[in-house]
């Protein structure tokens, strides 16, 4: 009888050691993270304000040539972002005939003035005139003489005049061609000066209160992001712009720097507006999960889970602030698979 009960005693020994075997495994192989870390530092951090931006001439140095007199336009010899030098010749004007006709009723008026002057005198002299016709006739000359002066200073007396360059610049604006017909005091163009640059920036109203003259601001080129400029705001202006709805910022741009630049090339520019000591992080030990910012830290072979609050983000680095200080291991590689406790291996 007892030999007759011993299968059914051993076979739950065992699944018993089978058990014992397969938990013991399980507890000796935990799964474990093959992961990258980095230290915590604590240095100067700047927190930046991006903004974009247009490189424009310095309003303080653009010029504006407008034509005195009516007239055809008949030659044109410069063309919009052209560079001119002083004295180059930028277009020819035909003087209108009616423009004309006053200059020339205006020289006759100073030929009668004069000549109603001069016989006014010699009848005074034979007291056959009063001194006040006289006065009167010499009034009648230096007014009519005004009128010829005022239309010659506006070229009238020419038939024909070239407009020339009053100074070294870029023309900006053109607002005529050849053939066409103008009125006086009309704009012809706008030179600026080529050495003069400023970056008009646009920021968003709500950041206007953190911007203020003398700003650090550091400028690139979006098309040749390898130059940078180092300058500081000149102006904050404080209107919206109603075609960007941005508020804008000017910058100048270094003389030295210039020629590095073209005219209406489009920027990027970090304003610097606070510095301060922080504890940084590179950028991938951040994690952000239900709006709440993470980190793991390192400690004992496992990954420890620390919430943190994101002070400045400078690029590459962020600031932040928890329970954690300068020194600390924390993983950058390798952190999206990690569970608060897990196991962890650093690379080498």
């Amino acid at each position: 009888m007892i030999w007759m009960h011993q299968p059914r005693l051993i076979a739950p020994i065992l699944l018993l050691c089978t058990w014992v075997l397969w938990s013991g495994n399980t507890l000796s192989e935990q799964p474990s993270v093959l992961i990258k870390t980095a230290r915590v530092s604590q240095q100067p951090v700047s927190e930046t304000l991006t903004a974009f931006g247009v490189l424009e001439p310095d309003p303080d140095q653009v010029l504006s040539l407008s034509l005195p007199r009516a007239g055809l336009i008949n030659r044109v010899w410069v063309r919009l972002g052209q560079r001119v030098k002083s004295g180059d010749a930028l277009l020819e004007v035909i003087t209108a005939p009616d423009a004309r006709m006053q200059y020339l009723q205006a020289q006759s008026a100073v030929d009668y003035a004069q000549r109603e002057l001069e016989r006014n005198q010699h009848l005074f002299e034979e007291q056959l005139a009063t001194k006040g016709q006289v006065d009167a006739a010499r009034k009648n000359l230096e007014d009519a003489q005004a009128t010829l002066n005022a239309l010659k200073a506006r070229g009238v007396g020419f038939t024909k005049q070239t407009l020339r360059s009053p100074m070294d610049g870029i023309i900006t604006r053109l607002d005529l061609s050849q053939g066409q017909r103008v009125q006086a005091d009309s704009t012809a163009m706008l030179i600026a000066s080529e050495q003069r640059l400023i970056a008009r920036l646009g920021i968003e109203p709500e950041d206007l209160t953190r911007i203020q003259p003398g700003l650090p601001v550091t400028i690139r080129s979006v098309f040749v992001p390898e130059i940078t400029i180092a300058t500081t705001v000149r102006e904050v202006h404080a209107m919206v712009d109603p075609a960007t709805h941005l508020v804008e910022v000017l910058a100048p741009i270094p003389q030295q720097q210039i020629d590095h630049l073209v005219l209406g090339s489009r920027v990027i520019a970090e304003l610097q507006l606070t510095i301060q000591d922080a504890l940084v992080v590179p950028r991938s030990a951040v994690l952000t999960q239900n709006g709440q910012a993470y980190i793991y830290l390192v400690d004992t072979g496992k990954a420890r889970r620390v919430s943190v609050k994101q002070i400045i983000d400078s690029g590459n680095q962020i600031a932040i602030s928890g329970a954690l200080q300068a020194g600390d291991e924390v993983v950058v590689t390798g952190n999206y698979e990690l569970t608060d406790g897990m196991a962890v291996r650093v690379t080498p």
